[in-house]
């Protein structure tokens, strides 16, 4: 068995620079969507399963929707968003639902840093592995997964991309 690693990809594989290219066309509006519809859909139910009674990570999806909307200001969604971290350190013992909360947590904080859309690929994608076939798997296993998983993510984007976007999210991946 390979190192468990807390994020699946890297930068430089084809699907997550493909991803990456449709991101930098898009408004952090239209990415926080995505990020969150897709984090609510398929992340917070690998999280919920272990701890249904936690809702740090619905409240902060609701706080960065909130803020959308114009509802609450910044730094109250930002302060909500934070209780996220803790979720993800408590939630140790399961890789799975620390890789979900950490990627909820880069979903609702798209609001602030567009380029945490490209985290909610790479936890995403892992927690997605880990609760579908655990933690003992070979490196190969979990890329091909990942390649899976974000081929799925980017076909979300797709579906909701704004054509000719004229305000896209100002992006510096720094990778």
């Amino acid at each position: 068995m390979a190192k468990l690693r807390k994020m699946l990809g890297s930068a430089d594989s084809p699907y997550i620079v493909s991803l990456m290219r449709l991101i930098e066309t898009q408004s952090t509006v239209t990415l926080a969507t995505w990020g969150m519809d897709y984090a609510k859909a398929h992340i917070l139910p690998i999280y919920k399963k272990d701890y249904p009674n936690d809702n740090r990570l619905a409240n902060a999806l609701n706080a960065a929707q909130d803020y959308l909307d114009g509802k609450i200001k910044l730094h109250i969604a930002k302060k909500i968003i934070k209780e996220v971290q803790v979720a993800a350190k408590e939630a140790e013992a399961s890789p799975a639902s620390q890789a979900a909360a950490r990627a909820v947590g880069a979903a609702a904080g798209i609001i602030y840093t567009p380029t945490h859309s490209l985290a909610v690929a790479f936890y995403g994608s892992a927690a997605i592995a880990y609760n579908e076939v655990g933690i003992n798997e070979s490196a190969d296993t979990y890329d091909q997964l990942a390649a899976n998983e974000c081929a799925k993510m980017e076909a979300a984007l797709c579906e909701i991309a704004a054509k000719d976007e004229k305000n896209p999210a100002k992006i510096n991946w720094n990778c």
